[in-house]
């Protein structure tokens, strides 16, 4: 887990190392020259200042700086500007700026075997530097596996259209985005990353059968209009029914009331324009 390290005021350190390569100078040269005094307090102070200098450090907002004294972990340190800590420590930066990734386009089958070609784009964020830096060999390289496996395993579970069953697919964008980004919240959180959106860019057939499936949502589409159809035609035809009984415009019977319903029904559900025909008699007396 992350600590903050020690760490102080690379400003205030710079006027002590100065304040020290100060004094070694006056003592040197405030003395008769003695090399016996001369030669171990430049050694001395050199050492000192060479030794300071190894723990300055300069960090940008939204970042990160992992510290390691010979292997250990010490802690991290996140606020901006100039500072210091111990010498002879191992700096390593952690960016914790927002990124994306984009999965590559994808060919999986869904959950009903067939095979789709999806991709998604994730936007994740790092916000524990120490399990980012030692939990995982490199954690941009391991969000990008785990964001291309996550979306398999999505397109495994999900159908690619839901054919009126009731349960979600991978069409229902919202669903399918929250479903994602659960799954790689949980995949990449050993990795001290955070998910904050994933969101399908690229979903449909694969070319193998994309046209077959078009012609099936074109028949699915043309028998969903035939039923409407069907269901205001008949609505029609009893009102008719129901008005001319009503009105006693013309008394019919069951014959003549069912090639009426026979009539009415072929010129409402044809699909082309109709001719009617008059019946005016025969002109021959």
């Amino acid at each position: 887990m992350e600590r903050q390290a020690f760490r102080l005021s690379g400003f205030l350190v710079l006027v002590v190392q100065l304040a020290v390569a100060a004094a070694a100078v006056v003592i040197v040269g405030g003395r008769p020259y003695n090399a016996g005094v001369a030669a171990p307090t430049i050694t001395v102070a050199t050492l000192l200042v060479v030794l300071i200098a190894t723990g300055y450090m300069v960090i940008s907002p939204n970042e990160a700086r992992v510290i390691q004294f010979f292997g250990r972990y010490t802690g991290s340190i996140r606020t901006a500007g100039f500072h210091w800590t111990w010498p002879l420590t191992v700096k390593r930066r952690v960016s914790l700026r927002v990124r994306n990734f984009e999965t590559a386009r994808l060919k999986v089958s869904d959950a009903d075997g067939n095979p789709v070609e999806i991709a998604a784009v994730v936007v994740w964020q790092v916000f524990d530097s120490a399990k980012a830096s030692f939990a995982v060999d490199d954690y941009a390289s391991f969000v990008a596996v785990q964001a291309e496996a996550a979306v398999r395993h999505l397109a495994t579970s999900y159908p690619y259209e839901a054919h009126d069953s009731g349960r979600p697919s991978l069409r229902h964008a919202t669903v399918i985005s929250e479903a994602l980004t659960e799954e790689l919240r949980e995949r990449v959180g050993l990795a001290g990353v955070d998910v904050l959106e994933s969101r399908i860019t690229d979903l449909a057939y694969a070319p193998e059968i994309a046209q077959a499936m078009l012609a099936r949502q074109q028949a699915s589409a043309i028998v969903a209009a035939r039923f409407t159809i069907v269901e205001g035609a008949v609505g029609m035809v009893q009102n008719a029914l129901e008005r001319l009984r009503e009105q006693q415009v013309v008394e019919l019977d069951e014959e003549r009331k069912a090639q009426m319903v026979a009539n009415l029904l072929v010129v409402l559900c044809g699909d082309r324009a109709v001719s009617p025909v008059v019946n005016t008699g025969s002109i021959y007396g």
